[in-house]
Order: C-alpha cells, then sequence, then structure tokens
C-alpha cells in the first residue's frame, strides 16, 4: 500500500478564520490525506519551517485577510531558498482573492488558487492527482535538517509499502549497547536524552511540552531539541495531525518537529516509531520528546528498548475513581506522574490517590503538580528540573 499523501494547512498572520480552513481539513481526511494543521496567524518563516520538517508535498493556504499575493509568493520564494521548492503551494481566501490576484498568484509560483463556490470534492480530486504521485528522485539535500526531514519520510514510506519491519530484539539490544558506548565514551558523538510522554487524551501533554521546550531555548543558546508527536489513523485512511497549532514556543529554529500518524497501529505510536526515533536520537539533538496519542488503561506504548531514558505520564484530576487508578498499567511504569491542570477542584485529593498509588509500587518514582497553561508555573519548573536530572 502507498503511503498516504502528507500536506500542511495553515491561516497566514494576522488572519485568525479558521473555519474555513477546518471543514476542508476535514474533507481532505476523509479521503485519506494526511493534514498537519499549523494553525492560524502564522508566519511565513513557521509555516516554511514546518513544511520542511514534515515534508509535506504541498501547503495550503487559507487567507480572508488580504494580502495575500504578497504571502503567498513569500512562501514560494522562502521554499526556493530554502532548497525545498518541490513543496507546492495552494490556497484560496472565499471571496478575498480576485481571479486577477489569482493570475498575479501563479506567475509567481502558486499552484493553485480556489474560489468561492469550489466544491469540496473539486479541492480533494485536485489533491490526489496533483501531489498523489510518487516523489521522483529528489535534489541533494541543502541542510541538515532537511535531509533528516526525507529520511524520516523514506523510513515511514517503507513501512506503509510493506518493504520495512520493526527492528528484531537483537537489533534493539545492540541500539542500545551502542547508545550506552557513546555515552560513558569521551568521543565528541553526542546521543540525545530521549523522554517519552504519554497519557490520556484532553490530560495536555502537547501545552505541557510546550512549556519544557520554551524552557530548555532560554537555558541552552544553542542547544536543539527533537520532538516526535502522534495522533490516530486507521490503515488507508487521513488523519489530522494537528499538535504544531497549540505549540508556540516550539515554533524555533532550534526545535525540530515531525508529526506522526499511528496508520492502524494500536498503543499510541505507529509502526515506524521506533526506527524513525533511533534516527532522531542519533541526530545531534540534546533531547528527543515523544508524544504519544491519547492512551487508554492498557497502553504501555515506551517498551523497555533502551531507547526511552525517562517516561512521563500525564494525567489530569478527573480519571474516576480509585479504582480506575488500580487499571492504569503505565502508573507501573512511568518514572514521572504529571498531574496537569492541578488548579481544577478536584486536583488535591487526585495528588494525594495517585500518590498512594506509587507507593504501592515500592519504586523510585516521581509525582509532580502543574498548570501548563499558566506562565512560569512552578510545577513546570520541577519537571524540567527532573528531565535536566535524567541520566
Amino acid at each position: 500500500m502507498a503511503a498516504p499523501i502528507r500536506i500542511l494547512t495553515a491561516v497566514p498572520i494576522c488572519d485568525g478564520h479558521d473555519s474555513a480552513i477546518n471543514t476542508i481539513n476535514l474533507e481532505f481526511i476523509r479521503h485519506g490525506i494526511e493534514v498537519i494543521y499549523l494553525g492560524y496567524h502564522r508566519s511565513v518563516g513557521d509555516i516554511v519551517r514546518a513544511a520542511i520538517q514534515e515534508d509535506v508535498r504541498a501547503i495550503g493556504i487559507s487567507s480572508y485577510n488580504g494580502g495575500h499575493i504578497e504571502f503567498f509568493a513569500a512562501v514560494v520564494d522562502l521554499l526556493r531558498k530554502k532548497g525545498a521548492d518541490e513543496i507546492k503551494v495552494f490556497g484560496g481566501g472565499g471571496g478575498t482573492i480576485t481571479h486577477d490576484d489569482a493570475a498575479s498568484m501563479k506567475r509567481k509560483g502558486v499552484d493553485e488558487v480556489f474560489f468561492a463556490g469550489t466544491s469540496l470534492d473539486e479541492m480533494v480530486k485536485f489533491v490526489h492527482q496533483r501531489y498523489g504521485k510518487p516523489r521522483t528522485k529528489r535534489p541533494r539535500s541543502k541542510s541538515p535538517g532537511q535531509e533528516l526531514a526525507h529520511n524520516l519520510t523514506d523510513i515511514e514510506d517503507g513501512y506503509a509499502s510493506g518493504k520495512r519491519k520493526r527492528s528484531t530484539p537483537n537489533v534493539q539490544r545492540s541500539t542500545l549497547e551502542s547508545r550506552k558506548t557513546r555515552r560513558t565514551s569521551n568521543i565528541k558523538h553526542r546521543t540525545s536524552k530521549v523522554i517519552g510522554f504519554t497519557g490520556p487524551g484532553g490530560a495536555g501533554k502537547t501545552t505541557l511540552i510546550d512549556e519544557l521546550v520554551l524552557r530548555f531555548l532560554n537555558r541552552n543558546p544553542k542547544g536543539r531539541i527533537a520532538i516526535l508527536s502522534h495522533d490516530p489513523s486507521v490503515v488507508g485512511e487521513g488523519a489530522l495531525l494537528g499538535d504544531r497549532a497549540t505549540m508556540i514556543n516550539s515554533q524555533n529554529d532550534r526545535v525540530f518537529m515531525r508529526s506522526m500518524a499511528t496508520r492502524g497501529q494500536a498503543g499510541g505510536l505507529s509502526p515506524a516509531t521506533h526506527d524513525c526515533l533511533a534516527l532522531l536520537a542519533r541526530s545531534d539533538f540534546d533531547y528527543v520528546i515523544i508524544e504519544t496519542v491519547g492512551t487508554g488503561q492498557e497502553a504501555m506504548p515506551f517498551q523497555k528498548d533502551g531507547l526511552i531514558d525517562l517516561t512521563v505520564l500525564v494525567m489530569n484530576p478527573d480519571y474516576g475513581s480509585r479504582l480506575q487508578l488500580q487499571k492504569i498499567v503505565m502508573l507501573d511504569l512511568a518514572d514521572v506522574v504529571v498531574v496537569n491542570k492541578s488548579d481544577l477542584q478536584r486536583a488535591r485529593t487526585a495528588h494525594t490517590e495517585i500518590e498512594q498509588r506509587l507507593e504501592q509500587n515500592r519504586q523510585s518514582q516521581h509525582l509532580v503538580d502543574t498548570v501548563a497553561k499558566r506562565h512560569r508555573d512552578p510545577g513546570v519548573d520541577k519537571l524540567f528540573e527532573l528531565i535536566c536530572k535524567c541520566q
């Protein structure tokens, strides 16, 4: 089976109109397209950086606020300067883009402009016909980040086509031994610390990660961090990969983020995750953060294969009764348990119940209360220090 078409959609800076693009995103997803949604009020730099890291086939821009001729052209120009002009640009703006505007935009390199009245079926057909063909041989990458993005795509495509399979336990053990050797040696090659985040949907994992990224960037002026983020999908279907839309601090040239769909695999990760994570871990980042989809009681997404250095389970206070806590397997396995949204009414009770649950494990586990949405939250500061101390 061929890999799904991946596109990135976004709304330009100074434009907060996202109802149209959300409708279009859903239609694309229903027709087997994986959509990385960047959100609204996004700059040219944010859009191009994300498109290159995600290695998408095209960028779809929804513009209802004017300035579309200059904005679309700036996206095309920056892609060209970055050596990524194989990523195409299309979009629309209802009645705000005239036919004369569209002609000017096409002369500047825009693939297509959709007008008011264009059916969703026409847009879907355009994307499938224009961007659904296999890629031709690509030119040599102009930057390490672009080459890394291409390599991640090759791994995902290999799993989608069945040409690549999960690494064997022997390979995993070899990877672990290699990582341990590099960490204890004095050679210049650096191995990233890999931090795994999991937890139920709505617990605030993405916001929490974004706050941790901010602290890392502030503390390490030259440091680099990678994020591997997951959203659910089934085999042969599309997916909305939307974590970028809520990550503000991570829109930074020192942050490499890649969004992945689970493509039918249960447990919160993709079939290609292990190999993609192994590649990121040896790609000279200080930290690699991996975030699963929202998981349930049974999920154990992070295997003891040597790639994950620290596991973080993020929960919200409204998990139900004490009995529910007994069923959550990750409470036995997580190095750190975070009660996020600890400003909610039930948070103090939740902390006590989870603390008692962890005491039964008789392991060295940490419990941290956070309010990730709050600026300079002391709980997030504490979690950040725990991660920094991770060996």
